[in-house]
Order: C-alpha cells, then structure tokens, then sequence
C-alpha cells in the first residue's frame, strides 16, 4: 500500500498537532476514528488520553495505517478545518501537499487536456511554465486565490516577453502583439479579439487582484482557462510551435 513519504508526514502531523495552535488530543482522535471508519482502517490510537508521547506522534502514527490517497484527503480536508485554515503555517503546508502529492488530488484542472497540452507548449519557456505550475498548484490547494491569478499573469507576461523578445509589462505589449500577429498573416479580425481579449484580461487583473478584491473561484477557473487558451494561440503563430 503505496503512502506518503514519512518526513512529510512528520512535517504535517508537527503543524496540524502544534501544541499551541493545533488540534487537540481529542480532535486528534475524534477526527482520526471518523477517517477510520469511512476507510476501514484501524488506528493505533482511538481513545483519549492515549499511550503516545505527544499528541504529534499520535497523528502521525494514526495517519501511517492509512494509503497514500487517504491520507491526501485527510490532510488535505484538516488544513481545512475553520479552526486551522487562516494560519499560515497551515497554508504553507496545504501548498507542499499539493506541490507534492497534487497526482492524488481528485477532479484537478491540472489534468484537462487543455492544461496539459499548454504545459507542453510551455516547455521552452521554463520560467513561464515555473508560473504556471505555482498558478495551478496554488488553485488546486484552494489557497492563497490572488497568488493564484498573480503566477497566471506573470507567467503570461513571462511568454509574451520570450516571444517579442523585449521587456515590458503585458499593458504595453498589446499593440506589439498585434504587429507581430499582422505579420503572420492573421486575419485583422483575429487580431482584434486576441488583443480585446488581453486587454480585458489585463483590465480585469488590474481591477480586482491588484485592489485585493475577492474573486469567485469559477471566476479563476476561467481566467486560467484563458490565459490557457491565448498562451497556446501566441505559441502556435508567434513560436511556430504545431
């Protein structure tokens, strides 16, 4: 039964059973038995008090009888607890689960056909593929939402730049793009939606995630849809990838 490297392990049950800010001794138990049942699991520390040193052993030892798919969900869904999740040392440790063990995460976007086929065109542009990968890390962890759509838009920006060969912000580069994509032979109406369609999405950026402004989740879902979808138009015709 495949599981969850033991370091990691030990990282999560040292945050999620802190002795200051963590689960209790109780929880602990009343959260791990509830985990048990719905996975026929049995766990070595079901009742409190318990035998173990401290409470951060118990966890970790009540989380090493579970496969590696359960103990995703579980971490995943204790990061989750009201009691726990606006601690940042809680948001830290949801990141590298799913920077680590996102593969176990179910009904990911990472997976659509889109996103892997947008990774792949992104693959001569590394440090805008690093983005995106943070982006859709970030998005899959349901964290950090305006750091999400900041590595969208950086990783736009980084690929536009590798593309025109220049530097400047993605404001700046709209007319540039549309030169460039003249060039090419693109129809003058093509041009027009691909640049109406950055601006609005640099608009959109502007106004809500530069001003700290809470964005719906599906709201994000789509922004990197289509940042997802102008990124493998600008690779095909301006990085004459097929």
């Amino acid at each position: 039964m495949t599981k969850l490297d033991d370091a990691f392990l030990s990282y999560a049950s040292d945050i999620l059973a802190d002795t200051n800010a963590g689960l209790s001794g109780t929880k602990i138990v009343e959260y791990c038995n509830s985990y048990a049942i719905d996975f026929n699991r049995v766990t070595p520390y079901g009742s409190y008090p318990f035998d173990a040193p401290n409470k951060r052993t118990a966890l970790k030892e009540n989380l090493k009888v579970f496969a590696a798919p359960e103990q995703f969900r579980i971490i995943k869904e204790l990061c989750e607890l009201p009691a726990l999740c606006d601690q940042e040392k809680i948001k830290d440790l949801k990141l590298k689960l799913f920077s680590r063990y996102g593969n176990l995460a179910t009904e990911k976007i990472s997976e659509t056909e889109l996103v892997q086929k947008t990774k792949h065109w992104l693959s001569n542009h590394p440090d805008a593929l690093k983005q995106y990968e943070s982006a859709l890390a970030k998005y899959e962890g349901g964290i950090f939402e305006r750091n999400t759509l900041d590595d969208m838009r950086l990783a736009f920006e980084l690929l536009v730049k590798d593309l025109l060969g220049n530097g400047k912000s993605l404001e700046n580069q709209i007319a540039e793009i549309g030169t460039k994509l003249k060039s090419t032979g693109a129809s003058v109406e093509l041009r027009n939606m691909v640049q109406q369609v950055i601006k609005y999405y640099t608009d959109f950026q502007n106004n809500h995630v530069k001003h700290n402004d809470a964005v719906d989740d599906k709201e994000i879902e789509y922004i990197i849809e289509l940042t997802s979808v102008v990124m493998k138009f600008l690779i095909k015709i301006l990085g004459g990838v097929s």
